[in-house]
């Protein structure tokens, strides 16, 4: 197939066809980049970002949770036996905590 392509070009010899071919990629690039991308970008939901504050689905109710006790309140960390600034990670390094 590539033999038929570079046998119908125009111009002869390697130079001649080396630039046709050149030009020729460059035009659908240029098609593409200015007409295609920016058709189909609205189309595309790579934008399409929704962020909650509870954890849950846009619209619905707070995340759930396994402690009957924590149903309807948010979790306090200073609950959890840190401190208010304490990670319960090392920031240090990045191999997780043994359990």
């Amino acid at each position: 197939m590539y033999a038929w392509i570079w046998r119908k070009l125009p111009f002869d010899g390697l130079l001649g066809k080396l630039a046709t071919s050149l030009v020729l990629v460059a035009g659908v690039l240029t098609l593409l980049w200015f007409v295609v991308f920016p058709w189909a970008e609205p189309l595309l939901p790579f934008d399409d970002v929704q962020v909650t504050q509870d954890g849950g689905v846009p619209g619905g109710g707070p995340a759930p949770v396994d402690d009957p006790g924590m149903v309807g309140r948010t979790p306090d960390p200073r609950e959890s036996g840190l401190g208010e600034h304490d990670l319960p990670y090392s920031t240090e390094t990045n191999n997780p905590h043994p359990r």
